[in-house]
């Protein structure tokens, strides 16, 4: 594949993921320094990149980014250039800064998104049409509305469109995925993810206005369990419950709405069998304690006729004491940050790096004439074909909470509806 022609990317959004940087400075969690614009630098410099462009709201924020990129990648690893193009520029503010930025791309260039939740389908549909290739991050839409119309703009346009559900990925995930099969008729799934509370800091300019954490958190599971059950049972009913109290108290004063933790309830029932029936329960929290050593606490149990798998995800085996802070686990897994023997990064092998790298060979492979869109619903990869259930389980479990009730999921045609 290495004839195949370098990809210019616009990553869209500045923040934690993309770059470590935060309102506050750098990031205090374990993304320092970041994952997409890391990945992407190193990917240029291993020749699969072109051009790198970067869009956020905000011009002025762009000094301190570039500074804080330069002194903690361009200087910590050999042969590392970090330059990008920004938007906007002169240090403006612009909220749709992004569409002067595609407009700038050609057909078959490619974008990231990782920009808050309700932007998403704006963003990625604006690409779209204009024959751009988008990975976009989770949840990819707060609605199944969207989700289904960013399956058809993708389909019309011949491009790539991708989820960002890094969890595909991971090793032990996708071992347990192929495992899950040999487990006969699925019965019960249960997940739960937290961050620590001093998260609400970071997030605090949108969560409970534009998003909640289940959709920030519990899309990466309840997108396992999707996989897992892809071709073995459908989901058709969801029913939410949510604590609330801490978000919304001091020093954290987070919009009145903000719910602290919410459980999703999912009836599952199976295509083969039609006395078979599922449940599954995804929990996601942004309340958890402060010191936990762990900065997302993830596990999760899949029980089927045959057997079960258990799964915990936040130790991994490998600890660290300081005296100063403790016990912390660490997941070199997902991103190495420590260099390689001749001082490079080192990190291509975690499930971080290769969600984003395979978006790229995926691109670079269509723009190539190698391969279509439609061949990666087949792979397992996370498209947005494959992807749709995720998004009718959140949007459910959203109206479930705002409206007090249970919400159906069924198919009509090819398509997915909430009901």
């Amino acid at each position: 594949m290495s004839d195949l022609n370098e990809l210019n990317v616009l990553m869209c959004g500045t923040g934690e993921y993309t770059t470590g940087w935060t309102g506050s400075g750098a990031s205090t969690s374990d993304k320092k320094i970041g994952v997409v614009g890391l990945t992407l630098f190193d990917l240029r410099r291993l020749g699969k990149i072109g051009k790198l462009g970067m869009v956020g709201v905000n011009g002025g924020k762009f000094p301190a980014i570039r500074q804080h990129l330069q002194e903690n990648i361009e200087n910590v690893y050999k042969d590392m250039d970090t330059s990008f193009e920004e938007y906007p520029k002169e240090g403006k503010i612009n909220p749709e800064a992004y569409k002067d930025a595609i407009d700038k791309m050609s057909p078959g260039d490619a974008i990231i998104v990782f920009t808050p939740d309700s932007t998403h389908h704006p963003i990625s549909l604006y690409a779209i049409e204009r024959g751009i290739h988008v990975l976009v991050t989770k949840p990819a839409t707060k609605l199944l509305s969207h989700h289904n119309e960013l399956i058809a703009a993708a389909r019309k346009h011949n491009v790539v469109c991708f989820v960002e559900h890094h969890k595909r990925f991971d090793p032990v995930y996708s071992d347990a995925k192929v495992r899950a099969q040999a487990l006969g008729e699925f019965n019960f799934f249960n997940a739960w993810m937290s961050q620590p509370k001093s998260q609400l800091e970071t997030f605090r300019a949108w969560a409970g206005k534009d998003s909640d954490i289940s959709y920030y958190l519990s899309s990466h599971h309840i997108d396992i369990c999707c996989w897992i059950l892809q071709d073995k049972a459908v989901p058709t009913r969801v029913v939410a419950s949510a604590a609330t109290g801490i978000a919304t108290g001091e020093p954290y004063n987070c919009v009145p709405q903000t719910e602290d933790t919410i459980t999703l309830l999912v009836d599952w029932q199976s295509i083969q069998s039609p006395g078979h029936k599922g449940t599954a329960v995804y929990t996601a929290s942004w309340t958890a304690p402060l010191k936990a050593g762990i900065h997302s606490a993830q596990h999760w149990y899949y029980m089927g006729s045959k057997g079960d798998i258990n799964v915990d995800q936040a130790h991994r085996g490998y600890d660290i004491t300081v005296d100063e802070t403790g016990k912390t686990w660490y997941n070199p897994f997902y991103m190495k940050y420590s260099p390689s023997e001749t001082g490079h990064f080192d990190g291509q092998r975690g499930y971080g790096y290769i969600s984003i790298e395979k978006f790229i060979d995926a691109a670079r492979e269509v723009n190539a004439g190698v391969a279509k869109p439609s061949d990666y619903d087949g792979y397992g990869y996370p498209t947005i074909t494959n992807t749709v259930l995720t998004t009718a389980i959140l949007n459910a479990g959203r109206i479930s909470l705002d409206e007090k009730r249970a919400v159906g999921i069924k198919k009509i045609g090819d398509k997915w509806i909430l009901e």
